[in-house]
Parts: structure tokens; sequence; C-alpha cells
């Protein structure tokens, strides 16, 4: 039987201080020490609760010597609570690469569960939440931002993403060029906090509500996209191909046309073959 200690992954408030569970509570208090992204922002949820474990501060930038010693007091016996300054760390948040050393050391990993932004988010957006992905925060730049979003155009998974004030309405527009223009998109602003807003509709329709009031415009913001309805995404695909026989007809043969555009596109190939003869046959008519 191993003597090391546990790394608990404690889930904290995404802004209620109320949502925080008593398992949470008696965990951070019955470990050794707590690894907070920042140690400031996490005393005062540490203080509500009355927790007075030593805290340490642990970040994406931390030094290889600062997870090492946490991961020496883990080896010696020691347990350690890792928290960020809301939700579930890990979720764009830091401590990959401690969970992960943990793991290639064998030492206990164990989740306390709790808030998330993004289930939050899901539960209250009204679209399909059976299947769905989790892209985090977008490119900061407009170009690598168009280009991600672009090749995010034709999944069919409800996509939610992490966003920010400085680039919600920026991401938003940007939404608007890349995915089809009745694309529903929810807004969840400030979430369990006390200017929590909600906004369902199109991009178009979202960026209205955005620039309507500036206040709306401030705070940490999930974004949740409407996943590509299959039956539009085989028409784009089939009128693509379409093109590429148009292109090619004259070229090779119709069935040499046909298949090239089936393999480029993604099309049916017998769908294609038939509207493609029926054109022909309209054409010469």
């Amino acid at each position: 039987m191993s003597d090391s200690g546990t790394l608990y992954i404690v889930a904290t408030p995404i802004g209620n201080l109320d949502d925080i569970s008593r398992r949470a509570i008696e965990i951070l208090n019955g470990v050794d020490l707590i690894a907070a992204e920042d140690t400031r922002h996490s005393q005062k949820l540490l203080q509500s609760i009355q927790v007075d474990t030593p805290v340490v501060s642990h970040h994406d930038f931390s030094a290889d010597s600062a997870i090492n010693r946490i991961l020496d007091k883990l080896e010696s016996g020691s347990s350690v609570a890792l928290i960020s300054d809301a939700g579930t760390p890990l979720i764009s948040d830091p401590g990959y690469k401690l969970v992960s050393l943990a793991r290639q050391k064998k030492l206990s990993v164990i989740p306390i569960p709790g808030a998330s932004a993004v289930v939050s988010a899901l539960s209250v957006s009204g679209l399909a939440t059976d299947r769905f992905t989790f892209e985090g925060f977008l490119p900061s730049k407009s170009a690598a931002r168009q280009k991600r979003l672009s090749g995010l155009a034709d999944e069919q998974r409800t996509m939610v993403f992490y966003e920010s004030t400085h680039r919600i309405m920026e991401s938003l527009m940007d939404m608007r060029a890349a995915f089809e223009e009745q694309r529903l998109i929810f807004i969840g602003r400030e979430l369990t906090k006390r200017f929590e807003s909600h906004f369902l509709g199109t991009a178009a329709a979202c960026v209205e509500w955005l620039g309507a009031d500036v206040n709306q415009q401030k705070g940490e913001f999930v974004v949740i996209v409407a996943g590509c309805d299959e039956q539009l995404e085989e028409a784009q695909k089939h009128e693509q191909a379409m093109d590429i026989v148009r292109l090619l007809k004259s070229e090779v043969s119709m069935k040499k046309a046909v298949s090239l555009a089936s393999k480029i596109s993604g099309a049916r190939k017998n769908f294609l073959y038939e509207a493609a003869l029926k054109e022909l046959a309209e054409s010469e008519g």
C-alpha cells in the first residue's frame, strides 16, 4: 500500500460563493497544502469558508522547481488540494503539467467536482447538449481567430467557447462571418454573479444585443454555438461539388468529373451523378 499523499482537484465557485460544496470545504480544511492559481484571489474564498490551510501559488508559469516541490510533498505523504480562481481546475485553467506528472509517478489524483462554467452555460442554453465540444478561448489575433472559426463551420456538435470583455464583440462578428445566418448562439455572461445575463439568437442578433448596452460587454463570457445542421452541411457539400463538376466536365468525362468532385468535397457520389446528368439534360434541352 502506498504511503504517498493525494492530489485533490477541487472545483470552486465561478461567482456565487454559496456554490462551494460541503465536500470541497472538508477537503480544503483537511489537506496539508492548497496550491492556488492566485493566492490573493483564493484567500477571499478561503476566509469566507473559514479555511486556514497553508496556500502556495501554482499557475501555468510556475517553475519546474515549484511543481517538483508539490510532487515531493505528495510523495512524502502530504495531501495537496489544487484550486483555480474559479470553477474546475485544468478547464482553461492551470494544472495540466502537475496532474500529468502526478499520474506518471502513480500518485493518487482525486476530483472534487463542483462548478464549471462550461456545464452551467450548456444546461441553460436551450441548445443541444447530447454531443458538444469545448473549444476554450479563441485566438486573440483576428486572422487566426477567423481561420479557427472557418475550420469549425461544418462541426455538427454544439461548440462551447470562453471569451473576455476585450474580444467579445470582435469574436461574435467573426462568428457572424464564419457561420450561416440562421445559426443560433447563446451568450452566458457573468454566470452566477450579481449581474448575470443570458441571450440566445443569431450572431447578428447577439452583436446587436451587446451593442445596445455597453454594460453587457463587460465581464466573463461563455459563448455556445449550435452545431451545423446535417442536412444543410450535405447541401453545402453538394453545391461545392456541382461547382467542381461544372469546371471539370469540359476537360474529362462526366463520370470522372463526378468522382473527383465527390472526393474533393465529400458529397455523395450517386446523388451528385444524378444531379449532374439532370443539369446536363436541361442545358441540352
